[in-house]
């Protein structure tokens, strides 16, 4: 079935750019839904009780994702359509884009109050506390790591695991956004989550930073510039998938990215990420055109890889 691994994969990735997001009954809004039913009897101050709401809810998904690859199992068609369901359902990158031409337009037309009520949607900073240069960076370091998390990860293990891939990554990743916080809160509960995020995004982050350098010259970087600033900086980050997809972002545009970084929680002092001055209106559009390029490069890329003899 791998034929059907590969076509439902890129046409899952069309639908995505077709029409973006389910607008009403999104599964993965109905699995965040149950994740945070259930954390309310899970909760508990400590590491193993985040363990446990961790195997429950990605184990269910796993069985589910089983049970819906058994379904096509032996009907192309059916596994191709399921595929494709599948892969329209996980990805985000369609969104993605266009919440950040969206920035990009309000930051153009001065609405600060509108591109501050805007970036909730792209990452969990504190908007209040923002000019217009720091709702810019925000919006080019949120589409360089999101690229990878909401399109390059799915598509990687998509290719890898089939249906059951797609749906345990997107399982492991609405998880982490949910608990995978250094607040007071989930410090411990949900240590768990963001560890088993970092594992699953260990592969596609380096995927997301090969393609990202590949294809700087479409908005007039340098794959150069782009791989020396992922070689330099990556590892400054905290985060080890983070650090490659923005460190390759900024050494693309000629920017610089990282320094002081508001969270409702608290600020945090992040590494300097490139070289140069930082982002502009400008320069968030031609991260999102890379973007764009990337998710497209990486889904031709999965398909290919799932034909390739497991």
């Amino acid at each position: 079935m791998r034929m059907s691994t590969a076509v439902g994969l890129v046409l899952g990735f069309g639908l995505d750019r077709a029409v973006g997001d389910p607008r009403r009954w999104h599964p993965v809004a109905g699995f965040g839904s149950a994740a945070a039913a259930l954390e309310s009897a899970t909760y508990r101050d400590g590491r193993m009780a985040g363990v446990v709401h961790e195997v429950v809810l990605v184990g269910g998904t796993a069985v589910l994702g089983v049970a819906v690859d058994r379904v096509g199992r032996g009907r192309f068609a059916v596994a191709t359509a399921l595929t494709a369901l599948t892969t329209w359902t996980v990805l985000g990158g369609t969104t993605l884009a266009r919440t950040g031409r969206a920035m990009a337009d309000r930051l153009e037309a001065e609405d600060l109050a509108g591109a501050r009520a805007l970036l909730p949607a792209l990452c969990g900073r504190d908007p209040e506390v923002l000019d217009a240069d720091g709702l810019a960076r925000a919006a080019v370091e949120s589409i360089a790591e999101n690229t990878s998390d909401a399109t390059v990860a799915p598509l990687v293990w998509g290719a890898l695991a089939g249906i059951p891939g797609l749906l345990v990554y997107r399982a492991v990743n609405t998880l982490d956004a949910m608990v995978g916080y250094r607040n007071d809160r989930y410090r411990n509960f949900g240590w768990a989550a963001a560890r088993t995020d970092d594992l699953a995004n260990l592969l596609p982050a380096r995927v997301s930073g090969v393609l990202t350098v590949a294809l700087a010259p479409l908005i007039g970087g340098r794959p150069a510039a782009a791989l020396r600033a992922w070689r330099r900086d990556a590892a400054k980050h905290p985060s080890p998938n983070a650090g490659v997809a923005e460190s390759a972002m900024a050494g693309a545009l000629g920017v610089t990215l990282g320094g002081r970084t508001q969270y409702r929680y608290g600020p945090e002092l992040r590494p300097t990420l490139g070289d140069g001055p930082a982002p502009r209106v400008a320069d968030l559009r031609r991260a999102v055109c890379l973007s764009e390029a990337v998710q497209l490069a990486a889904a031709l890329t999965a398909a290919v890889v799932s034909l390739s003899p497991k």
